[in-house]
């Protein structure tokens, strides 16, 4: 559990990162502006992070599967070679999908304007400033981010049905307790995470604008990333009482 929360923090280290840095220095000059390479490099490392995320969620919720699940197996089917063979699919997954994108992006001819509609160097905006014929491109990246959300949704939720399928067999309510515990901050992230990249990705166009794009896309970029140690975090006993303290503290003080 230990290996996967490092890597996710790892990855949100990085799709934060990718987009972060320029954004702010957007804010303290005049002209916002970024190079050819630097944008296909924003939009392939936000695509590899970002595809490193979905697959280090998918990996964490079969993790808490054999967990709770399977207990007894659970150091051979978690064994260190598993976790090794997950990471390596972890990050190769997110290096083909990565440079798909970044490919395709550097096959758009553009012919102006080259005023992109966004605070980073999304694919969508991008398209739409192109003058090529994007109908192949657009067919092939649309099959290959919605494979790869589809695929770690499908197991992120056959793990949860049978962890609670198991959990509704527990006669113990401490153990009941123990479980959905362990999986809360677990479910927060992927509700947080994959209930965004929805609205953005998989929901018609036509329900919202560019605006409510552009929010929805600082609170899955900056705001998620954020939130994650917090998370996380919380399910920490000292890390608890200290919180409880300290707010304690200032509400009567």
């Amino acid at each position: 559990m230990y290996i996967f929360l490092s890597l996710l923090a790892f990855a949100d280290i990085g799709y934060s990162s990718s987009v972060t840095p320029n954004m702010l220095v957007n804010f303290l000059v005049e002209t916002n502006s970024i190079s050819y390479i630097g944008c296909g490099i924003q939009l392939g490392s936000a695509v590899f992070f970002g595809t490193a995320e979905c697959f280090i969620l998918a990996a964490m919720a079969y993790d808490r599967f054999v967990a709770i699940c399977n207990p007894l197996l659970y150091s051979t089917k978690m064994s260190a070679q598993v976790c090794a063979w997950l990471i390596v699919a972890t990050y190769t997954g997110g290096f083909i999908n990565a440079s798909s994108f970044t490919l395709c992006f550097y096959s758009l001819l553009f012919c102006g304007p080259n005023a992109v509609n966004h605070f980073f160097c999304d694919f969508t905006p991008l398209v739409e400033l192109s003058c090529s014929d994007i109908s192949v491109t657009a067919v092939f990246l649309s099959f290959s981010a919605g494979s790869i959300i589809v695929v770690t949704v499908l197991v992120i939720a056959v793990s949860y049905i049978y962890i609670l399928i198991t959990i509704l067999k527990m006669r113990s309510t401490e153990g009941r307790h123990k479980a959905f515990s362990t999986c809360t901050s677990h479910l927060t992230a992927v509700t947080l995470f994959y209930g965004t990249i929805t609205f953005i990705y998989v929901m018609p166009k036509s329900i919202y604008s560019t605006d409510q794009n552009k929010v929805v896309s600082v609170f899955y970029m900056v705001v998620i990333p954020m939130l994650n140690p917090l998370i996380y975090s919380l399910r920490n006993k000292e890390i608890k009482e200290a919180l409880k303290r300290q707010l304690g503290w200032k509400i009567f003080s």
